[in-house]
């Protein structure tokens, strides 16, 4: 499956555990057994680059949730959880968009509850296209 690439798709995902190995005593991650665990429901916090044409920047990163859907032979695909705050809202990328990620982009977790099981039983906005 096609990870997300900033210049086709506007946006990707940045490694959490590049960030952690810089910075090992001031930026905390979730240890690999349990980025490489999760499940249908569970939250993973992820960072993402985001392309934007605001005048003064043409990158913003933002932390955020993405909802487990399916664990995949790579990782996994969720739903975006949260709307950015660097763009409008939009088609292609927003809150209930299907995406790829992998363990090394999670930085945080949030174990399911029976109201996440079943929000990541449906229907995402978009689906994610390789």
């Amino acid at each position: 499956m096609r990870d997300p690439d900033f210049d086709t798709d506007g946006w990707c995902l940045e490694d959490g555990e590049a960030y952690h190995a810089e910075a090992p005593a001031t930026f905390w991650i979730p240890e690999r057994h349990k980025r490489e665990g999760l499940e249908p429901g569970d939250l993973a916090k992820l960072i993402f680059r985001i392309s934007v044409d605001n005048g003064e920047e043409n990158v913003a990163v933002e932390r955020m949730w993405v909802l487990v859907r399916e664990r995949t032979a790579d990782g996994y695909l969720g739903v975006l959880d949260n709307e950015p705050d660097a763009i409008a809202e939009n088609d292609e990328f927003w809150l209930g968009s299907e995406l790829p990620f992998s363990a090394k982009h999670v930085i945080n977790i949030e174990v399911r509850d029976a109201n996440a099981i079943a929000l990541a039983a449906k229907e995402p906005r978009t689906r994610w296209s390789d």
